[in-house]
C-alpha cells in the first residue's frame, strides 16, 4: 500500500495539484528549519564541541561539497527506475535518519569515535540529500504547471526565508547557552538535532502526500557523453582550469575560518553565526550591481575585479590577531565578511555566466554540469588536504623582519610573524594567485545579459546559509544542474521558453534547438532599454 502511495499517477487533477502545492509549502518550512538548526555553522560548532581535530573538521567541511558528485549517477538512476517520488521520499527519509545519530554524538566518550560517527552521519545526511534533490527537482517541475512555476518557487522561497530567519535566531541563542558548560552543551546540541529530526518527519510526511506525474519517455542519449563532451572544447578547458584552481584555493582556507575564530581568537559560535549572516546580506545587497556590470562589460571583467578582493580578504584574516582588543577584532572581522560577501557574489555570478557563454548553442546544461562536477571535486578535496596540512603548519612559523645595523648596534624597524592559521591563510592566497593567472588566460566570448542568473544567485545566496563556511559564495559554483539535465534529455519545455520563442518569431522542434535557442535568447546583446525584460515580467505576473 505504501509503495502504491509513492507510485506515479497517469493523471494528476487540478485539485491534486492545489493540494500538492500546500503540502510542498509545509515541506519547505520544516526542511528549511532543519537546514538552519542542524547544518552549516551549527554542525561545525558540534564538531568543535566534541573536540574534533583540524583534519576531522576539514573532512566534515568537504562532505557537503563532495557529495554533490552523487547527482551525476543519480540522473541515470532516476531515468532508469522512473520513480522520482519514491526515490526522493526514500532518500530524504534516509538522510534524516542521520539527525538522531548527530543527537547521540555529544554523549560518546571518545573524541575520536565521536568525530568518526559525526562524519559518517554527515556522509549519510548530505549524500542521500543529493540523490533526493536530483529526483525532487525533476518531479516538481513536471508537477507544477509551467505558468505557475515562477510563482510557486517564489512563494516557497518566502516561506523558507521566514522560517530560516526565525530558526537561525533560535540556533544563535542555543549556541550562547551551549557555551556555558560541557554538560549544558551536550544537552543543547542533542536537543537541536532531536528537534531537527521531528521537523524531518513532518517534512517527509508532507512530501509523501504530493502526487507524481509519470515521466516522459526515456532518452537514449549517453549521460557519460553529455558530461565529457565539453572537455574536448579548448576554450572551456581554459575556463575549467580557472574554476578548479579557484575552488581549491578558496576552500583550502575558508572552511577553517570558524575554527580560527573560535579556537584562535576566542570568539563564540553565536558571533560566527552573525558573521555568516552579515556575509549573506552583503552578497544579496550587491549581486544586482555585479549583474549590471557584467551586462555592460564582461564576465571576465567582473572576475578580475572580484577575485583579487576576495583573496585580499583571505590574506587579511592572517592579520586579525594583530588588531588590539576583542572589540576591535570583532569589528575587523565584520568588515572583512562584508567585503568577502560582496566579492563572493561577483565571483559566483560571473563564474556561472562565463561557463554558459562559453558553451555552444544547445550545450549549456552539459557545460554547467561538467563545470559543477569538477568544481565540487576540487572544493571537496581542498579542505581535506588543508586539514591534513594543519599539523604541519602548526609546527612552522614565518618571520619577516627589517633590521637596521649601525656602529651603535642593530635596531628592528619592522617585523611580522605568521604562525599556524595566519601562515595557512597566506598559503591559500598563494595558491589563489595561480587561479588569477589561469583567469588571465581565459577567453571571454564577450558581454552577456543574464538577469535570470542574477535572480538565481540571489536566491542561491540565501540557501548557502547551510554551508560550512561563515562566508557566502564559495559553494554556489558547485551546484549540479541535475533537473535541467533530465529535462533537456526528455525534451521538456522550460518555463520561459515560450516567451523566448515568441521573441525569436519562430518555433523550435528538437530538444537541442529548444535548449540552444533559450540560451541564445538569454545571451543576446544588451537592449537599449529594459522594456523587453519589463514586458516579460509583466506577462509572468499576469499568468493565472
Amino acid at each position: 500500500m505504501r509503495t502504491l502511495m509513492l507510485a506515479p499517477q497517469a493523471v494528476v487533477s487540478d485539485n491534486d495539484r492545489e493540494r500538492a502545492t500546500r503540502a510542498l509549502m509545509i515541506d519547505a518550512a520544516f526542511a528549511t528549519a532543519i537546514g538552519a538548526l542542524n547544518s552549516g555553522v551549527v554542525l561545525l560548532a558540534l564538531a568543535l564541541h566534541i573536540g574534533a581535530s583540524t583534519f576531522e573538521v576539514g573532512v566534515l567541511a568537504a562532505v557537503p561539497l563532495l557529495t554533490q558528485v552523487l547527482q551525476a549517477p543519480a540522473v541515470a538512476f532516476v531515468e532508469r527506475w522512473r520513480r522520482r517520488k519514491l526515490i526522493s521520499v526514500g532518500s530524504v527519509f534516509l538522510a534524516r535518519l542521520a539527525l538522531p545519530i548527530y543527537a547521540a554524538v555529544p554523549f560518546i566518550g571518545s573524541p575520536r569515535i565521536a568525530a568518526a560517527t559525526l562524519i559518517a552521519a554527515a556522509l549519510l545526511h548530505y549524500g542521500m540529500n543529493a540523490v533526493g534533490a536530483c529526483s525532487w527537482n525533476s518531479w516538481i517541475r513536471d508537477l507544477v504547471p509551467e505558468s505557475r512555476l515562477g510563482r510557486f518557487f517564489a512563494r516557497r522561497g518566502v516561506y523558507g526565508t521566514l522560517v530560516s530567519a526565525g530558526a537561525t535566531l533560535v540556533a544563535a541563542g542555543a549556541l550562547v547557552v551551549a557555551a556555558r558548560s560541557r554538560a549544558t552543551g551536550d544537552l543543547i546540541f542533542s536537543g537541536l538535532y532531536v528537534v531537527g529530526f521531528v521537523c524531518g518527519l513532518f517534512s517527509t510526511g508532507a512530501l509523501a502526500t504530493v502526487p507524481e506525474p509519470q515521466m516522459p519517455p526515456a532518452s537514449r542519449g549517453s549521460l557519460t557523453r553529455l558530461l565529457t563532451e565539453p572537455l574536448r572544447d579548448p576554450r572551456f578547458r581554459g575556463v575549467l582550469r580557472f574554476l578548479v584552481s579557484w575552488q581549491f584555493a578558496v576552500n583550502l582556507a575558508v572552511p577553517f575560518f570558524t575554527v580560527y575564530f573560535v579556537r584562535g581568537l576566542g570568539f563564540s559560535m553565536s558571533f560566527v553565526l552573525i558573521l555568516s549572516l552579515v556575509s549573506q546580506l552583503a552578497s544579496v545587497a550587491v549581486v544586482r550591481g555585479w549583474g549590471n556590470l557584467s551586462d555592460r562589460l564582461s564576465n571576465k571583467s567582473v572576475l578580475e575585479a572580484s577575485t583579487p578582493v576576495y583573496l585580499l580578504c583571505v590574506v587579511g584574516m592572517a592579520f586579525a590577531h594583530e588588531v588590539p582588543g576583542m572589540a576591535g577584532q570583532g569589528a575587523y572581522l565584520l568588515l572583512a565578511h562584508l567585503v568577502m560577501g560582496a566579492a563572493g557574489a561577483g565571483v559566483a555570478l560571473a563564474s556561472g555566466n562565463i561557463v554558459m557563454k562559453t558553451s555552444p548553442q544547445g550545450s549549456g546544461t552539459s557545460y554547467m554540469a561538467t563545470g559543477a562536477l569538477f568544481g565540487a571535486i576540487a572544493a571537496g578535496v581542498a579542505p581535506i588536504m588543508g586539514g591534513a596540512m594543519a599539523d604541519f603548519v602548526a609546527r612552522r612559523r614565518l618571520e619577516l623582519r627589517l633590521l637596521w645595523s649601525s656602529p651603535h648596534g642593530t635596531e628592528r624597524l619592522f617585523g611580522l610573524t605568521f604562525s599556524y592559521w595566519e601562515f595557512f591563510f597566506l598559503l591559500s592566497a598563494i595558491v589563489g594567485s595561480y587561479a588569477l593567472f589561469r583567469l588571465s588566460k581565459v577567453e571571454d566570448p564577450g558581454s552577456v545579459e543574464r538577469r535570470e542568473t542574477v535572480d538565481e544567485i540571489w536566491s542561491g545566496t540565501m540557501r548557502t546559509l547551510r554551508n560550512a563556511s561563515s562566508v557566502a559564495g564559495p559553494r554556489l559554483a558547485t551546484v549540479f544542474p541535475a533537473a535541467q539535465i533530465i529535462r533537456a534529455r526528455e525534451g521538456t519545455r522550460f518555463l520561459l521558453e515560450r516567451f523566448f520563442t515568441e521573441r525569436l518569431g519562430r518555433s523550435v522542434e528538437s530538444e537541442t534547438e529548444k535548449v540552444g535557442e533559450l540560451l541564445a535568447a538569454s545571451y543576446d546583446a544588451q537592449p537599449a532599454s529594459d522594456a523587453p525584460m519589463d514586458d516579460l515580467m509583466r506577462q509572468l505576473n499576469d499568468i493565472e
